[in-house]
């Protein structure tokens, strides 16, 4: 099997891995609008790319009535439901950037003013009524940078 889109390192040419602390992970994610939630559906890992905004520290997403996750987040009690949310920005032919997971508690906004100031901050991507907002409290947040060796 050929993996056309595969792009080498040249051949020396090696990256090395910095650890970000969490303060410096949570800006970079915070300088993205792009990210990818991953939850739990039954019992399986599910990964869904949505954009995001970040508030106050919080990850703060838009849902809809039928989605996994409103439903897995209207059905949790507190502190929410467990969440990994993963963003990044490498470079495809130099490979270099960085990644920032972070893992915490989703649960639905249920607040009509955060609602509806997040429905103001947030535009989906998609054509569809995004009726619900989803705010995940990160309890771990890690982070790399790739960078020249």
């Amino acid at each position: 099997m050929t993996l056309d889109n595969a792009q080498p390192v040249a051949s020396g040419r090696r990256r090395r891995s910095i650890e970000l602390d969490s303060a410096e992970s949570l800006r970079l994610l915070g300088s993205v609008s792009f990210g990818r939630i991953v939850f739990t559906q039954h019992a399986l890992p599910t990964i869904r790319p949505v954009n995001h905004v970040l508030d106050d520290g919080d990850i703060v997403i838009r849902t809809h009535e039928g989605a996994a996750l409103t439903s897995r987040t209207r059905q949790a009690g507190a502190p929410g439901v467990v969440v990994a949310y993963e963003a990044d920005v490498i470079d495809p032919d130099t490979h270099l950037g960085w990644s920032v997971v972070v893992t915490g508690y989703a649960h639905l906004v249920t607040d009509a003013r955060d609602l509806a100031r997040y429905q103001e901050l947030l535009h989906p991507w998609v054509e569809r009524a995004m009726d619900y907002a989803v705010r995940i409290r990160p309890d771990l947040v890690t982070g790399v940078r790739l960078a020249e060796a």
